[in-house]
């Protein structure tokens, strides 16, 4: 009796042994090949980490009590359908800092919502392209504020919605599985939108609309890149190149017909992000990222008026030479969940 039901056991384990393993074959075929299958695939990576400090007659100085909150989610969601392909992706991070100094008023870091969906059919199956729909939804989750400013929290710089980016264009998508995807569109449109509040602020407007508008159309060529390789079992690399030039792209002018911005379609809006993921146990992990971003449409003076001369000084902060260059740093140390099937 015991030796029978050990060999039932031993039959037993070694059927889901086969069955995983099994698994494991068709999950890193589906993401680095395009098999003929029907099939969901997703997989998502949350990251919340938190950085406490606190100082009490600390001869170096510094802040006395301080408080870093970091969210950063990362998932897809794709459904595969012999020649057919729909996917998903969804980005999302959300950083809040807390200090002394300022009474523990919260202050926004980071803030991003960005949702890629994508449809495309195999044009032949001997082949790795795609006849592709691409719509791409850029925006963020709550105001923002120039803390820079005495008079910060009178005025807010952005908000949900403001702006808010719109892309929807058909093109050619070039993909080896769920880890590689290259797509190129060479007529997408963009729509960009943003309240009165923000664009009655200024002649040239905000975010690219003009001033006294609410929207603004473009269209253009777009590319739009991602990679995600497994460096090692525990470290993960994941990028993303988009790339969009407006076709009618012009200068803008004020009522009296002078130049407030330049503005042509070599003037390529770019977006480069960057982020490494290291697993340290089931549920801890330290992530690092970097993104770039170069926006035409979004300005840097480098120059500001000195509050007691009245004249234009160069700014005193770090990153001025970098022109009109966007760059988000991250390093964070915490709590990770992640899931795939």
């Amino acid at each position: 009796m015991k030796n029978a039901l050990l060999i039932t056991l031993m039959f037993v384990a070694l059927s889901a042994t086969a069955q995983l393993k099994r698994t494991d074959t068709l999950r890193t075929g589906i993401t680095t090949k395009n098999n003929d299958t029907v099939a969901w695939v997703y997989n998502g990576n949350l990251n919340i980490g938190i950085n406490q400090g606190f100082l009490h007659n600390w001869a170096a100085g510094g802040e006395i009590a301080s408080a870093t909150i970091n969210g950063l989610f990362n998932g897809s969601l794709t459904r595969l359908y012999h020649r057919q392909v729909w996917s998903n992706n969804l980005d999302l991070t959300y950083s809040l800092f807390y200090a002394y100094s300022n009474s523990f008023i919260p202050r926004k870091m980071d803030d991003r919502i960005d949702f890629t969906s994508k449809y495309g059919y195999r044009l032949d199956t001997a082949a790795d392209f795609y006849l592709t729909a691409l719509f791409n939804f850029k925006s963020q989750f709550t105001k923002g504020y120039d803390y820079e400013s005495q008079i910060w929290d009178t005025f807010s710089t952005s908000n949900f919605l403001s702006p808010a980016y719109f892309i929807l264009g058909p093109g050619i998508e070039y993909r080896k599985g769920t880890a590689l995807t290259l797509f190129l569109s060479p007529a997408a449109a963009r729509l960009t939108t943003a309240s009165l509040y923000y664009t009655s602020r200024s002649p040239e407007g905000a975010f690219g609309v003009e001033n006294g508008k609410t929207t603004r159309w473009e269209l253009g060529a777009y590319f739009s890149g991602r990679y995600t390789v497994n460096i090692t079992e525990n470290l993960t690399y994941r990028t993303r190149l988009d790339l969009y030039s407006n076709y009618l792209a012009k200068e803008y002018l004020d009522s009296a017909g002078n130049v407030v911005k330049e503005n042509n379609p070599g003037n390529i809006d770019i977006l480069f992000d960057n982020l490494f993921t290291w697993k340290m146990s089931k549920y801890f992990s330290v992530a690092l990222g970097a993104t770039f971003i170069y926006d035409n449409d979004l300005p840097y003076d480098k120059f500001e008026v000195d509050p007691t001369t009245g004249k234009e000084v160069l700014k005193d902060e770090p990153g001025t030479s970098l022109g009109w260059w966007q760059i988000k740093q991250i390093f964070t140390i915490g709590f990770q969940y992640k899931f795939n099937n």
